[in-house]
């Protein structure tokens, strides 16, 4: 498939780059800003390059540099802020320190008779964030637009097909960004708008074809959005050569394992065992109060568990998994010089115990991608807008010990608060809401007696793909009646709290 592909210089935007390329239907795929030019020529799939923003100054020792040589291939080149001042640079303009750092909303000027800009309104606001700028142009370019305080807030050469932007077109305070991504695309590129999920279902499903052949593939199920797509899009590409195993630790929500049965048993008409493991869990969780000793037992014992009932099931040679894109470039420290966040639970692991090549047919898509596909492949609704739900379960979203009694209270209480967020039509409007049961008592007063119970909060965020987040404004009678719900239904509760924390500086879960 016809691609772009970003470099990454270490912009905290470049995901977003990759996502808005993939809005305007052209596939696009970030890699290193040291990617070597022997794999981008070799590449024959390669129609454009972008270079993303960063952090660093070009003439600094260290700062992060492309082969000079990728500006003299064949493709149609965009620099973006850093990457603008790095193309410049390489072609021997010339960058220094401004006068003035320029961070914030601007108002563009620019020539009419430039491709990049057609369509777009005169002036037209930008985002600016940078401290460095362009003060000498590279032969064969010509400033195509500017700012009070930039006078190069954009360049090009035509007959190369380069063009630099000193501002950000990929954040939603440019205005007409898309627009201008747009153009760059499709005028200057001349992609055809030919990504999308139906595209990839089918590109995907010669793929799984192809590479399993008449082999057996294993899937862990979850029941979460990304397993639940990648089962059926490999049952939709191999049929009964797949067999899902779900995992019962004791640790779900309330009613999941039988959702999970229905809709893939019953519906999808998948090969589905269920284990059910959580008096094993639970042993090896009691005494246990440390998040991250939590992490490691809970994985540990899935790897326990998986290989044992795998083994009894025959031979498998591929082990599939939901991993996503966000989840190899957050997990792998070499994309680039952007800071590794996470790893991830996905990324990496069981094959390696198990000897079996993992099969990972998402780990090309964002989580709004993934959603779109499994609408296209049919998944109900009450799975493609789930909201996310970690892997160690309701073990992080107790703090402190876990016993089989707390987890009972939290159940009872998350399910009372996903039903209300639902009934009063927000479910859809939040990007994760739950419940976390405290490690604190307080003292209350019910039936004229004194109680000496639980504390719960209540968290629920917006976002758009949870790597920033802002606490969800609930409406005041919403909160009263959930709260008032759960002191009442559920025993051994006397006191609701609401989380009003953004992310950062805390986290969207509380372990």
């Amino acid at each position: 498939m016809k691609k772009v592909l970003i470099l990454d210089f270490g912009s905290q935007y470049t995901q977003l780059i990759a996502r808005k390329v993939r809005e305007l239907s052209v596939y696009s795929e970030i890699q290193p800003y040291n990617y070597p030019i022997e794999r981008i020529r070799a590449d024959g799939d390669i129609r454009a390059i972008i270079l993303s923003g960063g952090p660093a100054s070009v003439y600094t020792k260290d700062a992060p540099h492309c082969d000079a040589e990728i500006l003299h291939l064949r493709f149609p080149v965009l620099g973006i802020c850093y990457g603008l001042q790095l193309l410049a640079y390489l072609l021997n303009g010339e960058v220094d320190p401004a006068p003035r750092r320029e961070y914030g909303r601007a108002d563009l000027l620019f020539k009419t008779d430039t491709p990049l800009f057609d369509g777009v309104s005169q002036p037209t606001t930008v985002w600016m964030s940078h401290g460095d700028h362009l003060t000498r142009l590279p032969g064969g370019f010509r400033v195509v637009g500017h700012t009070s305080n930039s006078p190069i807030a954009a360049i090009e050469n035509r007959e190369r097909k380069i063009y630099g932007l000193q501002f950000h077109p990929e954040v939603s305070h440019t205005k007409e960004g898309n627009r201008i991504l747009a153009n760059f695309l499709y005028r200057v590129c001349g992609f055809a708008a030919d990504w999308s999920a139906e595209s990839f279902i089918e590109s995907s499903i010669l793929k799984i074809r192809n590479r399993v052949g008449k082999r057996k593939v294993l899937l862990g199920l979850s029941g979460g959005v990304d397993s639940s797509v990648a089962a059926v899009l490999i049952h939709r590409a191999i049929g009964d050569q797949l067999t899902c195993m779900f995992i019962d630790s004791g640790l779900l929500r309330e009613n999941e394992a039988e959702e999970v049965e229905q809709v893939f048993k019953q519906h999808f008409r998948i090969n589905l065992i269920s284990i059910t493991a959580s008096g094993l869990f639970l042993s090896k969780l009691s005494g246990v109060f440390d998040p991250e000793e939590k992490r490691k037992i809970i994985g540990n014992a899935f790897i326990e568990v998986f290989e044992k009932e795998a083994r009894k099931l025959g031979d498998f040679q591929f082990l599939a998994q939901g991993t996503l894109y966000p989840d190899v470039i957050e997990s792998v420290s070499f994309k680039g010089p952007s800071a590794t966040i996470k790893s991830h639970h996905n990324v990496g692991g069981l094959p390696e115990i198990m000897n079996l090549q993992l099969l990972e047919p998402l780990r090309e898509l964002f989580k709004d991608e993934v959603r779109e596909v499994g609408r296209k492949l049919g998944l109900p609704e009450s799975i493609i807008g789930r909201h996310p739900f970690p892997g160690p379960g309701l073990a992080v979203r107790i703090i402190g010990e876990i016993t089989e009694e707390r987890l009972e209270i939290l159940r009872k209480a998350d399910s009372i608060f996903i039903i209300e967020l639902v009934q009063a039509k927000l479910y859809d409007h939040i990007w994760q809401a739950f419940a976390v049961l405290l490690p604190v008592q307080s003292v209350g007063v019910m039936g004229d007696e004194r109680t000496y119970e639980n504390v719960l909060a209540l968290r629920a965020v917006t976002s758009t793909d949870g790597m920033t987040a802002d606490w969800f404004e609930m409406p005041h009678d919403v909160l009263a009646r959930i709260s008032n719900r759960i002191i009442n239904e559920v025993q051994g509760i006397n006191r609701v709290v609401y989380d009003i924390s953004s992310k950062p500086p805390a986290t969207i879960e509380w372990e």
